[in-house]
């Protein structure tokens, strides 16, 4: 009794599974979406990355050049 409930609730699975991964694959929305968000987000985290990169350089530069304006007394 027990192993024929577990086959009908396996095979309603395997079926509502093969039926939701039809649906998905097969429609060109979903894939046309999935496609770009695998493009755009390495992009956009690299890019993100080298404007933090970009920054930290600008502050370190300016850290320097104001340094050799005002430099530390020989006391």
């Amino acid at each position: 009794m027990y192993i024929q409930l577990l086959l009908i609730n396996n095979i309603y699975f395997l079926l509502i599974k093969s039926t939701l991964i039809d649906m998905t694959i097969n429609n060109p929305i979903f894939i046309f979406a999935l496609i770009t968000v695998i493009w755009f987000i390495p992009g956009i985290i690299v890019r993100r990355l080298n404007e933090l990169n970009q920054i930290k350089k600008k502050e370190k530069v300016q850290s320097d050049a104001i340094k050799k304006l005002y430099p530390k007394d020989k006391d």
